[in-house]
């Protein structure tokens, strides 16, 4: 596999996992939009608060990201934004969980640097505070550098069900705040759940963990020796492309769909925790959102056009024009431009049960919004319907889409604004605003911004068929034409 860049000495590795099917926050999180990609506390994206937790390059080493491969632009594109440069970011060609997730990345890290240590998050969490994030991580390190495969548990305030918890043991002789873990406990049931946060012995399980990647590897090869043996395959026979490294599909599928927690953290007698208060929250569901957000005096957050009478301890976020409420307690409203979801707030973990529904219907609005990222811009479509269809299109500055054709629709291009470079056949044309042209059926057609501010057109589609895999790449700039 090509080398990652030089690894840093006497830092901690940060390990950035980016996965996720995009259902419990839905219809804002969709599968080709999951969560830790969405502006949910602030304006920036969880990702990119992610990454911005570990900025400080006196502490941590560039992070590692892990990604899913549908998801690898925008997730590129967005720590551009946040400043940050990874280290690389790393493709899974399928989902398997977090324990071949975090192998990968140890066996990619240790390639450069034997003796690092990992620190791995998830990338769809909020942590509110980060200096006590940071403490807390400082105590870990103390017992990772004493062989220790460390986790962190968040004080349990509350009987909450939906989380798995860490029994506190004995504490680490000599280091401060870091405890051997006595065990781990699925969801708990609600009486369990009170037991628990009433003993004061339990915390709630982060998925946060600091980890010598070189231990970690030696617990996996004890414990599941054919998912390390898949993940050393996928990593040896892993492929550039871009400022991407693609794991190879065929021996990533044989890695085992397992957590570390199951894989690793439960079983080895290496395992410690540290409790920490860093304001943790998963952001799992709608009413979680609700808890850790700043509320008005009347209880209810809100977010976009919203206009609440008389409504108290709402969550009321519109995306897509005007949302006005009156006399309504306890809901959840979302408003996108293609969904309306009303929901009671101490409901909101079932909206699993609901995407099962529409997954069962086969509707569209599970997997991506009309609003749909590309490496080059973002296309909109405004209209569908028998044989047309109307999207409009944003091209950013040197931004290019790849040279292609149609077999079965026309298409007809108007621009807005900005400077649009047309190639049709062996022709090339510069348009300017409201100019236009047509792209005949079958024609070898490229649009492209040479300009340097974002190129916005209008594209009326006419044809037979006007699905989106009706593309036939002959060229492209992001490497999504796949080698035969």
């Amino acid at each position: 596999m090509p080398p990652t860049q030089p690894a840093q000495n006497g830092v901690i590795h940060p390990v950035i996992l980016s996965g996720g099917s995009g259902t419990r926050l839905w219809p804002l999180s969709r599968a080709l939009y999951p969560k830790q990609l969405l502006p949910l506390v602030s304006d920036q994206s969880l990702l990119q608060e992610a990454a911005m937790r570990v900025a400080d390059r006196n502490r941590f080493a560039a992070p590692l990201v892990v990604s899913n491969d549908e998801h690898r632009f925008i997730v590129a594109e967005q720590l551009r934004l946040a400043g940050t440069e990874p280290s690389t970011i790393v493709l899974e060609p399928m989902g398997r969980n977090t324990a071949p997730a975090v192998a990968v990345a140890a066996l990619t890290v240790t390639a450069q640097a034997p003796d690092a240590l990992l620190l791995v998050m998830p990338s769809d969490h909020v942590i509110a505070d980060r200096d006590a994030f940071l403490a807390a991580i400082e105590r870990a390190a103390s017992a990772a550098r004493l062989g220790r495969l460390v986790t962190f548990g968040i004080k349990a305030t509350k009987p909450e069900t939906g989380y798995g918890y860490i029994r506190r043991g004995a504490a680490l002789n000599g280091i401060a705040g870091v405890f051997e873990v006595a065990g781990f406990v699925e969801k708990p049931d609600v009486k369990r759940a009170k037991s628990y946060v009433a003993s004061g012995d339990y915390s709630w399980n982060s998925g946060i963990f600091l980890l010598p990647a070189a231990l970690y590897l030696r617990e996996l090869e004890r414990l599941k020796p054919e998912l390390l043996n898949a993940c050393r395959a996928a990593v040896a026979k892993a492929k550039r492309d871009l400022d991407f490294v693609r794991l190879d599909k065929e021996a990533f599928a044989k890695a085992e769909n397992v957590s570390i927690d199951y894989a690793v953290m439960e079983h080895t007698p290496l395992a410690a925790v540290v409790p920490a208060e860093m304001g943790w929250s998963d952001v799992g569901t709608w009413d979680a959102l609700w808890q850790i957000g700043h509320k008005d005096n009347a209880g209810n957050l809100t977010t976009g056009d919203v206009v609440a009478e008389d409504s108290r301890n709402n969550l009321l976020r519109t995306d897509s024009g005007l949302l006005a409420v009156l006399g309504v307690e306890d809901l959840v409203v979302v408003v996108t431009s293609d969904v309306v979801m009303v929901a009671k707030r101490d409901r909101t973990q079932d909206i699993k049960q609901l995407v099962a529904k529409l997954e069962h219907a086969g509707r569209s609005e599970l997997k991506a919004h009309p609003l749909v990222h590309r490496p080059w811009g973002t296309y909109r479509s405004i209209h569908a319907g028998e044989r047309v269809q109307v999207k409009h299109i944003m091209v950013k500055p040197g931004g290019k889409l790849s040279l292609q054709k149609h077999h079965h629709r026309a298409e007809h291009w108007v621009v807005v604004a900005g400077t649009a470079k047309v190639t049709r056949d062996d022709d090339e044309t510069i348009l300017y605003e409201d100019q236009s042209t047509y792209i005949p059926m079958g024609t070898v057609h490229r649009l492209e911004n040479p300009g340097k501010i974002p190129l916005h057109l209008i594209e009326v589609q006419s044809g037979s068929y006007l699905g989106e895999d009706d593309i036939v790449r002959l060229e492209d700039t992001y490497g999504r034409i796949e080698k035969k």
